[in-house]
């Protein structure tokens, strides 16, 4: 018997994640007047990464709940880790 992957996505302390549009994505930079790599990275092989199907590139829209702001937004770049070596994925 198999058991059901949980879907990272729906746990609680895991706020919303979005990938942003390429429209979005140069809005945002020419907004903050910054390369995409200068924003906070995120690895490929994070698991919310993963399970979004976001790309190397991509920029990220995170969306955490606040008690004091109601809402934070924060953005992340996409990028290959290459501090470590990469694990083969299983099919």
């Amino acid at each position: 018997m198999s058991r059901k992957k949980p879907n990272i996505l729906e746990h609680e302390l895991v706020p919303k994640h979005e990938v942003l549009s390429v429209r979005e994505a140069a809005e945002l930079l020419r907004k903050l007047k910054i390369k995409p790599a200068q924003l906070p990275w995120i690895s490929i092989d994070d698991p919310v990464v993963k399970a979004i199907k976001a790309k190397p590139g991509d920029i990220i829209r995170i969306i955490r709940k606040s008690p004091t702001a109601g809402e934070a937004i924060a953005y992340r770049y996409v990028v290959v880790d290459t501090l470590r070596p990469r694990k083969k994925e299983k099919v």
